[in-house]
């Protein structure tokens, strides 16, 4: 049997459930890019908050393309298990914020009228780096942004609410992007500008894209850990269970363009600026975890616990963090960065998570930007200390796109393949004339170092 709504009264008890009746909800968001990341965080949150009290912020999840979530949710009523793993157990919860999900490519109509729905007052987002469709210099890349990106969806639901006279929308993302509302924003503005240059102004004054920072730890799925979580339900089966960590942080700027869930009733942050939270976890977490990606497997490791462990590694993976980023962010009021190092380090140490490297390594050049280069420009600009850790994960990446861990998983796989079997990979891919062009170019002293480590 499979988890559903009608087993929910037959779980065992140390099962935590939802105690809102569900069926009473009105959705409140529709969410784009319904993976493993948004059901441990964000759905899970909005769970929490209906448990609290709230009412009607169930949610439509959509996916773009692919059919596989909805199949493993929609036969289960939307419900699915948060399994929180240490080296302590696990804890399970099931969630039930998810209402149903869409398949934007097989029902397109009806993910337009879920957005465009009187009830719905937030659209959210995780679709990754890539799925934002931005170009090389970081605009948007119209023949990427076509009718099944979620431009095209959310547009069309736009222009009905507006004819119909109803209230513009929260567009969330929660995405791993720096400065994400604002560069939402303006990604979204331009895409009307070429396609329904009447609605700039409305979405301009009825809409709000706020800043959010996210961090959980979320591996993928094994079939192990559904064999797990199955006999904690008592032998029931769950196709959509997440696994992560016990901890969980999300920073809000708080600017909506109409009604929220009380998230920060249920730990959510609301602040006015989400920015110094963001760096941090971009050039710390992220950038450690890209860092111990790529050198963790030169050094044959398979999970971030086991490469943590590794002396070696923890010591790169620290000063990356503690010398190399901490310098480069204006912590706010109450932010201690050096705690928040030694936090990462036994978040990353999990000996139950198994957060595979490969799956870190994935998509590099949309990711290395903010979590390296930004740093290395910081560090540059004031002068500071050379950034060796950065610099030997530099050469791990461009060893990984040699085809050192086997195929490259990135959308620019190819272009960067051919950057990286030059006479002069860093050259090809950085500095102004490079395939990542940014405010850092690399000098002689930095090049060595990259070489010794490729």
């Amino acid at each position: 049997m499979r988890l559903g709504a009608q087993a929910l009264a037959n779980l065992p008890a140390q099962v935590a459930r939802p105690i809102y009746d569900r069926e009473a909800q009105a959705v409140g968001i529709v969410h784009i890019g319904i993976g493993a990341f948004h059901r441990a965080h964000m759905a899970w949150y909005t769970d929490a908050a209906m448990n609290a009290g709230d009412r009607d912020w169930a949610i439509t999840g959509v996916s773009l393309r692919s059919p596989g979530v909805a199949r493993q949710m929609n036969p289960q009523s939307g419900l699915y298990t948060v399994a929180e793993q240490s080296g302590e157990g696990s804890a399970l919860r099931i969630a039930g914020a998810v209402r149903n999900v869409l398949v934007a490519s097989e029902e397109p109509e009806a993910v337009i009228a879920a957005i465009a729905s009187p009830t719905t007052r937030i659209v959210s987002l995780t679709v990754t780096e890539k799925g934002y469709c931005r170009d090389g210099q970081g605009g948007l890349d119209f023949a990427l942004a076509h009718s099944l990106s979620f431009y095209y969806f959310v547009t069309q639901a736009l222009l009905r609410r507006r004819d119909a006279g109803l209230s513009g929308l929260t567009l969330l993302s929660c995405d791993n992007l720096a400065d994400n509302g604002a560069k939402l924003a303006a990604l979204m503005r331009h895409y009307l500008e070429r396609h329904e240059p009447d609605l700039v102004g409305w979405f301009a004054d009825n809409c709000a894209c706020p800043g959010t920072m996210i961090d959980r730890i979320v591996p993928a799925t094994t079939d192990e850990d559904r064999a797990q979580i199955a006999e904690g339900l008592g032998g029931l089966a769950d196709e959509a269970c997440v696994v992560t960590e016990p901890f969980s942080q999300w920073v809000i700027e708080d600017r909506f363009a109409g009604p929220r869930p009380r998230w920060e009733a249920v730990g959510a942050e609301l602040v006015a600026d989400v920015a110094p939270y963001e760096t941090a976890k971009l050039r710390m977490l992220n950038g450690a975890h890209s860092a111990l990606a790529y050198c963790g497997l030169a050094a044959g490791h398979t999970y971030v616990h086991e490469a943590v462990a590794d002396p070696a590694l923890r010591a790169l993976a620290e000063r990356l963090m503690c010398e190399e980023a901490a310098p480069t962010i204006a912590a706010a009021p109450g932010q201690d960065l050096q705690a928040y190092a030694t936090l990462l380090l036994d978040r990353f140490a999990n000996p139950a998570l198994n957060h595979r490297l490969i799956q870190i390594a994935m998509d590099g050049s949309q990711k290395i930007p903010q979590r390296w280069l930004e740093t290395l420009a910081a560090q540059a600009a004031k002068g500071g200390r050379p950034c060796k850790a950065i610099l030997t994960a530099i050469g791990a990446w461009i060893a990984h796109l040699r085809g050192a861990n086997g195929g490259v998983d990135d959308p620019r796989a190819a272009e960067l393949a051919r950057a990286a079997a030059s006479t002069d990979p860093v050259g090809a891919l950085f500095g102004q004339g490079g395939l990542l062009p940014s405010e850092w170019s690399p000098a002689a002293s930095d090049i060595a170092i990259i070489t010794a480590a490729e």
